[in-house]
Parts: structure tokens; C-alpha cells; sequence
């Protein structure tokens, strides 16, 4: 047995998967105020007669820490730059607290100047003053080289425990990035460790022993021991459980939407020739560029429960959410409350759904009825429009699928695939927005946890290898080993694969889900003078991410 868990920002959804069929689902509030209880509640009904010592796994998708930055209820952090010459630091000064000190590593990895002890001291002394207790730590071209960060911290960790390296969080060069990433790293990981806790203490009382998984943006999983480290992997961890939730209860071949209209959101995906779209430097998130390995998606504040007012006679949704539907004792009308009032869902109070309404429709001139079919097509037309200014962006530029560069493709939906609580009620009208196919799957209403119980475990690594010094690199992994002036392409190939397949077993995958491959490789001579002195190699290798199998269910149009 396989549990999925979906930790949304309106419900948490949970399922129970066996031989690849769902015996059991769950669906209940989200309380932020009290998530154990939450959390808690959620497994106590889902596991009620249930073996518990059935069950093999337990994976979960949050938004937890997404909120955190996007609602700025982070940490306060404290940076220690080391950005070398030639590179403003106005830009990179992310933290609560920024130190720019000095020394410098070169894009080679050798140290042209060494750390000041002293800078150290002195940015330790700041943060215990102004009781900051997690801290980043970036020097340029740590990835090839990541002493310089290493010393820092083993000064920094005589006073403060919690510590992001910069070479650990991406082997990839880009330092804003990196400096974006270690921030954001640091800024969630308290928020993201009670939230574990929280986990790990509904786990317990349910008296549940079996390993825990979390998915993270690119839509594998990692083990909640490797997430607690890394917790910027798991910023937009929800969207990528709607991913996998499409496409394991609807396959296609063809260019695709994909749309997940929860309470509070809609999420957007799309698909070229079957396969999603990828951010190939990394995800933003809120203002920051990011190293983060993402799948596309971009999120819109409409959803099932968003606040509706009028203005000019015209009805505005969203982008608010102020709580439940009237119907369900919330305080505002929202466009649960018109599917309620058009028989298109069987909850709450149907006459305080119309009661929510009626005020809607004297302010627009229109009777209840009207105006609940006016909230369903405003809202159709709210996502066709977005979808096609993204389309429009997205053609514009190379198209990147989380398997190649597709030179000269342009993207041409043939269909719609779409879950979430409302995507029933909209399918007809979306269809009839878009003018093509719109189709949602047997289990639209969980399909978040079903993808997080079907993701397969991966990661990525990049080696360097450097033949003129003798040295090979795998940043992510703490790799630093010698080779000789003739180590070959194919050899450091290899030994890519070779490590990229260690750290995902290391983060329990299974041998058989295993499919490595490498995703960017170069080579270039290191040239002194008129003398070619070695090789420079570079080689990004990855576990593919994917589902240990698609879901057959019935398909609905």
C-alpha cells in the first residue's frame, strides 16, 4: 500500500493506492492555525481499518513552504557573501542581514585570496546581536571549489547550528541564483522543520513506521531527511503533484493544458507532444530567480473559493480568498457557492448559497441564476485569457520539455486535462472557451495525492572535471577526487551516471524505477599560452522523474 498526501492551501487530500488502484479517499480543511490536528485527523480516517503494517510508503506534497515566502512569514537571515571583484553587491544583498566580505576564488577553483578570519568574527557578532540563527553562506565559484565555504562555516557553526552552504543547495553556475537559493533555503527551513515535526508527530500517534517522501518541484521525490537540509527543493511541490496527478489519470501525446482549480488557486501546465514543459535555469519564486530544477507552471488567484464582488456592474473574482463559501458558513460569495446553486455540487446550504448570490445579481441587473452562470463563464474566461498571454510568452522563445530543447516548436493545444474541485462544473464551458477537448479524470477531486503517491524518486548532480589540475567535483554530493591529465568525456560520462544512480538509492529509490541520463555535457581544452595544458569537463546527469505507473480510470468530457 502506498499513501499520497496533498497538503494544499484549502484541503488536505489523502488516498490510499494498492496494486495500482485507490481503496480509499480522504478530503478535509486545512487548518493552518493547528496542522497537527489537521494532519492528524486526516490519517486517523483515512487509516481507520486499515493494516497499518501494509503500508510500503508514504509520499506528500505541501505548499508550505511556497506560502512562507510568497506571505513573507520566512525567517530573518543572515548572509555572508564572498562575491570577488568585479560584481556589484547591491543586488545580491537578499538577506535581513548581508556581510560582503572579502578573498576570492577563481572560475578555475583556485583560491586567489583567502578568508578573513576577522570579516568572520565580525558577521557572527552582527547576527548574535540582532538574534538572527540561520545563516547562509555563498562564495563565488564555490561549485568548483568549496573550501573557502567550508572554513566559514566551521567558524559560524561554533554560534549558530543552522547553516545553508551555497555549493550545496546546486552544482550549477549562476552566483545570483545560488545567492537567491541559499537565502530562500535558510529563510523556510524553520517553518519547513515544524511542518515536519508536525508530520513525523501525526505519524507517530498513528503509530505509522513506514518511510516518508516528499515531492519536490521537478516532480520526484526526496526522503523528509534530505528535505529537512534542503527545503527550497520542496518550493512549489504542490503544482508538481498536480502534474503528476494529470498525467498519471490523463495520458496524451499531443500539445496540452493542463489546469488544477483548487480553493484558493488555478495552476497552469502545459505539455509539447505529451511531455511538460520545463524552467531550464530554475524556478522564481515571488522576486527571486532561483537554481531550483521546476517543472512550467504559473499559478492565478482563482479558484473554487475566491471572493466575488461587483464593480461597474461587472462581477470581479478573486484574487482573494477570505475563508469557506457563504453556503458553508464562509463569509463572502464565491463560485462554490454558484456551482451549489446550479446543482453542480452537493454541498453546504443551498439556500445560503442563493442567499450569497442574490446580492450579486441586484448589483449586476441579473436574476440568481444569471449571474451563477456568469460567475462559471467569467472565471472560463479568466483562464483562457492567461492561458493564451502564456502561450504567447512561451512561443516566443526556445521551448524547453524536461527531456530536450525543442528548436523551433511552437505550442498548439489540442485538449484540456483538468482536476480540482471545480473541474466539473467548468469542463463544458472551458471546452466551449478553447474549442477543443476538455476532459477530467475519475478522481479530479484527490488527483494531487494520487500524483504524490505515484512519483518516483530522482535528483541530479553536475561533475567537473578538470584534467590540468587533476581534480574531479561532484558539488552536491561533497565528491572531490583525483584523476590523471588523460581521464577521458566517456569516463566522466560514466562516472556521472554512476553517481547520480548512488545518491538516488541513498534517497531509497527502488533499482528498477532508475532511469539515468545525462542532460547537459560539455567539454573544452585549457589552453597556456600556445600549449593545450588539459581538459575542462562539465556533465549535468540526472534520475529522470516520472510515475511508477499511470492510473486507469475513467475519463470524463
Amino acid at each position: 500500500m502506498i499513501v499520497g498526501l496533498d497538503m494544499g492551501g484549502t484541503h488536505i487530500d489523502a488516498i490510499i493506492m494498492q496494486d495500482g488502484k485507490v481503496i480509499k479517499v480522504v478530503k478535509k480543511p486545512t487548518d493552518y492555525d493547528d496542522l497537527f490536528h489537521s494532519i492528524w485527523t486526516t490519517l486517523k480516517e483515512l487509516l481507520q481499518g486499515i493494516d497499518q503494517s501494509m503500508i510500503k510508503k508514504i509520499n506528500l506534497s505541501t505548499t508550505i513552504s511556497t506560502n512562507a515566502i510568497v506571505e513573507n512569514k520566512t525567517a530573518n537571515v543572515g548572509m555572508i557573501i564572498q562575491s570577488g571583484p568585479g560584481l556589484p553587491n547591491e543586488h545580491l544583498a537578499v538577506g535581513n542581514k548581508n556581510v560582503f566580505i572579502n578573498g576570492y576564488t577563481d572560475h578555475r577553483g583556485e583560491i586567489v585570496r583567502d578568508v578573513n578570519t576577522k570579516e568572520i568574527d565580525e558577521a557572527i557578532a552582527l547576527f548574535s546581536n540582532t538574534k538572527i540563527e540561520d545563516v547562509a553562506i555563498v562564495t563565488k565559484f564555490s561549485t568548483r571549489n568549496p573550501t573557502g565555504e567550508l572554513e566559514i562555516a566551521k567558524l559560524v557553526s561554533k554560534h549558530i547550528q543552522r547553516i545553508t552552504l551555497g555549493h550545496k543547495t546546486s552544482g550549477k553556475l549562476n552566483f545570483p541564483r545560488r545567492v537567491n537559493t541559499a537565502y530562500l533555503n535558510a529563510a523556510v527551513y524553520d517553518t519547513f522543520s515544524r511542518f515536519l515535526d508536525n508530520i513525523k508527530l501525526s505519524f507517530e500517534k498513528e503509530g505509522i513506521q513506514a518511510p516518508v517522501s516528499i515531492l519536490k518541484a521537478d516532480g520526484g521525490i526526496m526522503s523528509i531527511d534530505a528535505a529537512k537540509d534542503m527545503p527550497v527543493e520542496t518550493i512549489l511541490s504542490g503544482p508538481a503533484a498536480s502534474l503528476m496527478g494529470i498525467q498519471a489519470l490523463l495520458d496524451t501525446n499531443k500539445d496540452a493544458v493542463l489546469l488544477d482549480i483548487g480553493g484558493t488557486t488555478t495552476d497552469i501546465f502545459f505539455l509539447a507532444d505529451g511531455v511538460p514543459l520545463f524552467e531550464p535555469a530554475g524556478i522564481k519564486i515571488d522576486k527571486y530567480k532561483t537554481l531550483v530544477r521546476s517543472i512550467y507552471s504559473v499559478s492565478i488567484g482563482l479558484g473554487g473559493d475566491s471572493s466575488i464582488t461587483v464593480e461597474d456592474k461587472k462581477l470581479k473574482i478573486g484574487p482573494q480568498r477570505q475563508g469557506k463559501p457563504f453556503a458553508c458558513g464562509g463569509p463572502v460569495a464565491t463560485p462554490t457557492d454558484a456551482m451549489i446553486v446550479l446543482g453542480k455540487l452537493d454541498i453546504g446550504d443551498r439556500a445560503l448559497a442563493k442567499e450569497a448570490l442574490s446580492q450579486l445579481a441586484t448589483n449586476s441587473g441579473l436574476s440568481i441564476d444569471e449571474v451563477a452562470n456568469e460567475i462559471l463563464d467569467t472565471m472560463a474566461r479568466m483562464i483562457k485569457g492567461k492561458v493564451n498571454e502564456l502561450l504567447t510568452e512561451i512561443n516566443s522563445k526556445p521551448v524547453y520539455t524536461v527531456e530536450e530543447l525543442l528548436h523551433g516548436k511552437k505550442l498548439v493545444p489540442q485538449s484540456i486535462s483538468m482536476i480540482g474541485g471545480p473541474a466539473k462544473a467548468l469542463a463544458p464551458r472551458l471546452e466551449k472557451e478553447f474549442n477543443v477537448p476538455c476532459h477530467y479524470p475519475q478522481y479530479y477531486e484527490v488527483a494531487n495525492a494520487i500524483g504524490a503517491a505515484l512519483a518516483k524518486i530522482t535528483t541530479e548532480i553536475n561533475l567537473i572535471a578538470d584534467t590540468s589540475r587533476g581534480t574531479l567535483s561532484v558539488p552536491e554530493l561533497g565528491v572531490y577526487e583525483k584523476i590523471n591529465r588523460h581521464y577521458s568525456f566517456s569516463a566522466a560520462r560514466e562516472r556521472a551516471l554512476e553517481l547520480v544512480a548512488e545518491r538516488a538509492t541513498s534517497m531509497g529509490a527502488e533499482q528498477a524505477d532508475l532511469v539515468t541520463e545525462i542532460i547537459e555535457e560539455s567539454v573544452f581544452n585549457m589552453v597556456d599560452g600556445f600549449t593545450t595544458k588539459g581538459q575542462n569537463i562539465r556533465i549535468k546527469a540526472q534520475v529522470k522523474p516520472g510515475l511508477i505507473h499511470k492510473l486507469k480510470g475513467e475519463q470524463h468530457a
